[in-house]
């Protein structure tokens, strides 16, 4: 997890979408733990290539070789796109509201107003738990607001603490 202090600076992917006034708080990234089902796609598709290598190499099947080796070079490709698409995926909290940007190609930023969020909560799986992630769920007053939910978050509890302060300040700043 990456804690924005105020002289760092956001990967220009993000920091377009900030607003001159805006101060960044927080920016973290997904959790890498959004990569396992494509690393176990890419191991799994690599066995079956193997085994399935062996039973036509066996039996004479040089065409059928190469379209399973062809299959499992779409399934490595696939990998590294969701893999780049992680590295530009960012979560970020600023001192008016919550960002998430998304997309490789095509961008997706989905915000939402600190003022207009009513309620916060996260959840984790048992998996997100082992792994440490969790997913927020954000709500506003009655509306249907494009950024509802933000998964695979890295040390939900912590940034929820962060945020919550965000949300409700001390009313008491301890400055007598």
């Amino acid at each position: 997890m990456r804690l924005v202090t105020h002289g760092d600076s956001a990967p220009s992917s993000v920091n377009r979408y900030l607003l001159p006034d805006e101060q960044q708080v927080i920016m973290v990234r997904r959790h890498p733990a959004v990569l396992l089902r494509p690393v176990a796609e890419v191991f799994g598709g690599l066995i079956i290539a193997g085994l399935l290598s062996k039973f036509f190499g066996d039996s004479g099947g040089g065409t059928a070789l190469v379209v399973v080796w062809w299959l499992w070079l779409l399934l490595l490709i696939r990998f590294v796109w969701k893999v780049a698409e992680w590295s530009v995926d960012y979560f970020v909290v600023t001192s008016k509201r919550m960002l998430s940007t998304t997309g490789l190609i095509t961008r997706k930023v989905a915000m939402m107003p600190l003022s207009k969020v009513t309620d916060m909560s996260f959840k984790r799986s048992l998996l997100g738990r082992m792994l440490g992630y969790g997913e927020f769920i954000l709500e506003s007053a009655g509306q249907d607001q494009a950024l509802s939910t933000v998964p695979y978050i890295p040390y939900p509890e912590t940034l929820y603490l962060e945020v919550c302060q965000m949300l409700f300040p001390s009313k008491d700043s301890g400055d007598d």
